[in-house]
């Protein structure tokens, strides 16, 4: 299946996101990753009035599936119609230099379009990204560990097992942020 344009853009930009930054001369790349899975389900049965459809995956189990009023053209989706549903995530992560930048913080965006417009078949795109910044609070280089505070003030000691993410550790500082955009992308596609 061919990845929309959308698709397309989102995970660019998410895995430039990491290389952009390297333009700024305090900001470093670290690491971005893309993953994808897929997975056919048949339509069990349709409710167009009420948005919900109830689809079955390959090992049997049904899923009700909520749909808002943008949910277009549910009429032609019919009980035993193929539906692909392909999600991609993918993560980027830079290193800011400045040491002592501020508090960390999050934001969330998402966003949907539609997949096919003028299309019969029912189908869409949907995105959601949540970029979070995290403080170093300690690094020890032997053991290839970080620590970092979240937003909500918990720290967490993270093991480095990239060996080119752990050759960077020697230059990492406490008080430097680093800068972690998570993108899941949801495609749906129909098929009679």
């Amino acid at each position: 299946m061919k990845l929309h344009a959308l698709t397309k853009a989102i995970t660019l930009a998410t895995l430039l996101s990491a290389a952009s930054f390297s333009a700024v001369a305090a900001d470093i790349p670290l690491s971005a990753v893309v993953e994808a899975d897929q997975i056919t389900t048949k339509v069990v049965s349709v409710d167009a009035a009420n948005h919900q459809v109830v689809l079955e995956g390959p090992e049997g189990r049904q899923v009700h599936v909520q749909l808002t009023e943008k949910a277009k053209n549910l009429d032609n989706l019919k009980v035993g119609d193929q539906v692909d549903v392909k999600v991609t995530r993918s993560v980027a992560a830079y290193l800011d230099t400045d040491i002592d930048k501020g508090l960390p913080g999050s934001t969330e965006t998402t966003g949907d379009a539609r997949f096919a417009p003028g299309s019969a078949n029912p189908g869409g795109e949907a995105f959601r990204q949540v970029k979070v910044q995290l403080k170093i609070k300690h690094i020890d280089v032997k053991k290839h560990q970080v620590t970092f505070e979240n937003p909500a003030g918990q720290s967490k000691t993270v093991n480095v097992e990239r060996p080119e993410v752990q050759a960077k550790l020697k230059d990492l500082k406490v008080g430097q942020s680093v800068y972690v955009t998570y993108t899941d992308i949801l495609t749906v596609t129909s098929k009679h």
